[in-house]
């Protein structure tokens, strides 16, 4: 099994954006040396007192500069606010940096009404998946040179490295955004971490509907990656306590609260306790949020949840109370897995 990395850019207590780059920068680093497959940065907006990472394109700039071979992409572009040759021309200006090493992930969010009105986003397609749909097929089109020769776009031009081109990924968290993944005949990497509970029937919807190679860029049989909110630590135990972080914030966030720094003893008071460990083995149809253990648990855990949907690549995003418990995570899974 080959095991990824999404980074959000969390801003650590009493920090600042800086900070949260440069700790996504170490993050990256330890990954290239761990053995991780890749390391995807995040686009959130207007949260950047708790997450910083809002530009994906710039951030993975930084990343180019600073790894040698370890790929690097977005997790996501929110491709609703944007044009797709724009986007097109980043990700060409990106393998230009880094050639060879650049996934394209194309994914869609509303945010805030206010932020969408202030990035210019139409909140209401008239059909949103259509219209996601033809905007990926643009982008594509313009990293591939792939318009017919009529088309008005077909003499539009983007940086190019040489041979190679960004790897375009669908990414979303619907049984839509799988469809739209297998018509396009494109990878889709599924985010667990938000509706586990679509997590099988998002990858069936994938396999039935996937069109071998039908857009440039296309892969000729499905190809995908499902990401999962994991934390590893010495012991279950001990891993159970970290996670408490994620079981606080999520809780929150159902209640719209979306401010204050969690630390794992606020966290614990607020959900009234240390959570239970993740067991070793999973019942048929569970799929917890977020999963945590030892090496040896959590490597079992992702076997599970990668056998279930078919994939063998699983792609870690964490919330973790420290930039350290999140390293350390990160190096005990690699062993666990075997990296």
């Amino acid at each position: 099994m080959d095991l990824s990395i999404v980074d959000l850019s969390p801003v650590p207590a009493d920090g600042t954006a800086n900070d949260a780059y440069a700790n996504t920068v170490e993050t990256a680093q330890q990954a290239e040396k761990l053995g991780y497959e890749r390391i995807w940065v995040a686009e959130h907006h207007s949260m950047t007192s708790r997450i910083a990472g809002c530009s994906p394109e710039v951030l993975l700039g930084r990343l180019a500069g600073a790894t040698d071979s370890i790929r690097l992409g977005s997790g996501a572009v929110l491709l609703n606010h944007y044009s797709p040759y724009k986007v097109a021309e980043l990700f060409g200006a990106l393998d230009g940096l880094a050639p060879g090493r650049i996934d394209a992930g194309l994914g869609r969010a509303n945010g805030s009404p206010a932020a969408d009105r202030a990035l210019g986003t139409e909140r209401h397609a008239m059909n949103p998946d259509q219209d996601h749909e033809a905007k990926i097929e643009s982008v594509v089109s313009h990293l591939y040179d792939a318009f017919p020769d009529d088309h008005p776009y077909s003499g539009l031009q983007i940086p190019r490295s040489g041979d190679s081109r960004p790897v375009p990924w669908v990414l979303g968290s619907s049984p839509s955004s799988a469809e739209i993944a297998g018509r396009l005949g494109l990878p889709y990497c599924f985010a667990a971490f938000i509706r586990p509970q679509f997590a099988a029937h998002s990858f069936e919807a994938y396999r039935e509907s996937f069109e071998a190679a039908s857009l440039a860029g296309g892969i000729d049989e499905p190809a995908g990656m499902i990401a999962v909110n994991a934390i590893a630590g010495e012991t279950d135990e001990e891993a159970a306590k970290y996670r408490a972080v994620a079981e606080a914030s999520y809780k929150r966030m159902q209640h719209g609260d979306l401010s204050g720094e969690l630390t794992i003893e606020t966290a614990i008071d607020e959900l009234g306790g240390i959570p239970e460990p993740t067991p070793a083995t999973l019942a048929d149809g569970e799929w917890p949020r977020a999963i945590s253990g030892s090496p040896e648990t959590l490597s079992g855990l992702l076997e599970q949840l990668t056998d279930r949907v078919g994939v063998d690549e699983a792609m870690i995003q964490h919330i973790t109370p420290t930039h350290e418990i999140g390293l350390r995570s990160h190096e005990l899974l690699a062993e666990g897995v075997g990296l």
